[in-house]
């Protein structure tokens, strides 16, 4: 039995009339009968009984009846599902990121929302090093990183740069300076991510070049744990600087730059070059191009100042030189 023969079945039920189901369906009466009749025969049964004048259903029609109500129900949802996933009203899309990526994610995520409210988005916990695989299996649709990825077949986006800073309670003495050396920071106590990331290596292997080892009394699996047991005084934390922009805007932690470790981070969101992303997903990459940053191409200081103007160059040749 077909969907179609069951919706033509359902309208000479509501009918109780062959040649009325016709004319609501557009079709011929005889038409309509050998839909009937190939329900009938795929049911082993007789649906309406021809004794009767008035449509009468047998009992077989009135179950078939009740199930093609739900069978037709459930093919309009599917259908309205689809036709919604096509045209972005729903979707899913799902990202992978370490704790620390999520920070930048929520802002873009919260844009992308307001505007297709009904798409939902799973952010799964994926290290770094796993991402270039979990998209070539297709196990995700994006993820974040801070290095760019090696595999050709991906691309990324530059959403966000950021900085590694240490954070430090107000009263701490550290929260009074502008920046602090690394070889300070090994004798504080430090409280770390207990989960492996580039960026913790990073500063473990900077530490050990300046033989600055560092003091890590205390681990905690959480970003939020961390910058809480920061406030509460058991000690400094190296993170970056976007997981805690609301305690630094509210007074409850201070960052403090660390000369060595002051180098730019750029947050990328990878995706497959080649492949069909579903329209929620191709969504996503176009909304997260049109909030991402520029790459930073160099700091003030490091550009070459500007060539003199003409007239700037005149003026000084008519100011009186020092006497040597």
């Amino acid at each position: 039995m077909n969907l179609d023969d069951l919706r033509v079945f359902s309208v000479v039920a509501s009918e109780r009339s062959f040649s009325k189901a016709a004319v609501r369906v557009g079709r011929t009466q005889p038409a309509v009968s050998q839909a009937v009749r190939r329900l009938e025969e795929a049911v082993g049964d007789r649906l309406i009984d021809r004794a009767q004048r008035d449509g009468t259903l047998t009992q077989a029609g009135v179950m078939l009846l009740d199930y093609a109500a739900r069978m037709l129900r459930l093919a309009d949802e599917a259908h309205a599902a689809v036709t919604e996933l096509r045209d972005v009203a729903r979707g899913r899309v799902q990202i992978g990121a370490n704790e620390a990526a999520v920070h930048v994610l929520l802002p873009i995520i919260k844009a992308y929302l307001d505007r297709h409210p009904r798409v939902h988005i799973d952010i799964r916990r994926v290290s770094a090093r796993s991402i270039p695989l979990e998209l070539q299996q297709r196990n995700i649709d994006f993820g974040v990183m801070t290095f760019p990825p090696a595999d050709r077949d991906l691309s990324s986006i530059t959403l966000a740069t950021d900085e590694l800073v240490l954070l430090v309670p107000p009263a701490h003495p550290f929260a009074r300076r502008g920046e602090v050396p690394l070889d300070e920071v090994g004798r504080q106590t430090i409280i770390a991510h207990n989960d492996p990331s580039p960026a913790r290596e990073r500063v473990l292997r900077i530490s050990e070049e300046r033989h600055a080892p560092l003091n890590i009394s205390l681990s905690l699996p959480s970003l939020d744990g961390i910058k809480r047991a920061v406030e509460l005084g058991l000690g400094v934390a190296i993170l970056p600087r976007r997981c805690a922009l609301s305690e630094l805007s509210l007074g409850q932690l201070h960052a403090v730059r660390v000369p060595e470790l002051r180098a730019l981070r750029r947050i990328r969101l990878v995706h497959r070059r080649a492949g069909v992303l579903s329209a929620a997903a191709a969504a996503f990459v176009e909304h997260a191009r049109t909030m991402s940053a520029p790459a930073p191409t160099g700091t003030a200081a490091s550009k070459p100042p500007a060539p003199p103007r003409r007239s700037d160059r005149a003026a000084a040749r008519s100011r009186p030189r020092p006497l040597s």
